[in-house]
């Protein structure tokens, strides 16, 4: 995992913010609470009516301050591609504002002279990092395990409906589940045209049996989906959509980049992303390949 990858969609979905700053305030909480006895440079202290309303104003402060900036953070997903070394910077300037904020006020509220303020600084980024960057670390480790297992539970799911070990390729079901792993779909390869990403959810356009094409939503990951069915006829072609590349009538090269086109007349042309464009025309030039009847 090179640090200048972008970090998984996941990581800035809005369950897995909320989830993260619940987890930090409540982790926090708890550290301050068995920490502060054996603090003696801190003010905080919630028996002493002098600092006690310090401490709750503080303590609301910080809370509001990390739950704007994950809302920012969300809110910005679309726009500011994210990697891993943004994500820690992003988290370590959190810390680092609120101790700040804490040593500001600290030297005044406490008359211990400025010169201290080195000091008052370097314990609170001590605590910062214990109080949030750790539980930071846990919460980013649980959702990464949590995807981990949601794509091994679909990729075994589909051995077992087969009944046999298959390549990819020659998948003839698509499973697809919901983020608490709860199977939503089941749906032939021949009849799934693309999955389209929309916020927390993908949007399936599959044909039924009459041959009308259809839309189906799921709560999941594109990530997990794209994972699941990797080295298949499911191939990602843009940060929004992955198209089953078997339903690929024309590649076309347009002014801004390749566009599919699909054998359903009302679907629109799928965009190509330079990001994805030697996997989408790899996987192109194999599906012509497989076409082709055997002499």
């Amino acid at each position: 995992m090179a640090i200048t990858n972008q970090i998984p969609d996941y990581f800035r979905e809005k369950y897995q913010l909320i989830y993260t700053v619940t987890f930090a305030a409540f982790f926090s909480i708890v550290f301050l609470l068995l920490s502060l006895p054996f603090s003696h440079n801190s003010w905080m202290a919630l028996g002493n009516s002098k600092f006690f309303a310090f401490t709750v104003l503080f303590a609301a402060g910080s809370l509001t301050f990390v739950a704007l900036s994950r809302y920012l953070m969300y809110r910005t997903r679309k726009v500011l591609r994210m990697t891993y070394l943004g994500y820690v910077a992003w988290c370590i300037a959190e810390v680092i504002i609120i101790c700040l904020a804490y040593s500001f006020i600290t030297v005044p509220i406490t008359g211990i002279g400025w010169d201290q303020f080195p000091k008052t600084l370097g314990n609170a980024l001590l605590y910062g990092v214990i109080s949030l960057i750790i539980p930071y670390i846990l919460a980013g480790m649980y959702f990464a395990l949590q995807d981990k297992n949601q794509t091994i539970r679909l990729m075994n799911y589909g051995n077992v409906v087969l009944d046999e070990n298959v390549l990819p390729s020659r998948l003839e079901k698509i499973t697809l589940f919901d983020n608490s792993g709860n199977l939503k779909l089941v749906v032939s390869a021949s009849s799934l045209y693309y999955l389209e990403s929309d916020d927390n959810y993908i949007i399936v356009r599959y044909t039924d049996s009459r041959g009308d094409l259809k839309r189906y939503m799921i709560r999941s990951k594109m990530k997990t989906v794209e994972e699941s069915f990797r080295g298949s006829s499911l191939v990602r072609c843009h940060r929004k959509y992955l198209v089953n590349m078997d339903k690929v009538k024309v590649l076309r090269k347009e002014k801004d980049g390749y566009e599919l086109d699909l054998d359903n007349d009302t679907i629109p042309p799928i965009p190509v992303s330079k990001t994805y464009e030697g996997n989408v025309l790899a996987s192109f030039n194999n599906s012509l390949l497989s076409r082709q009847p055997v002499k």
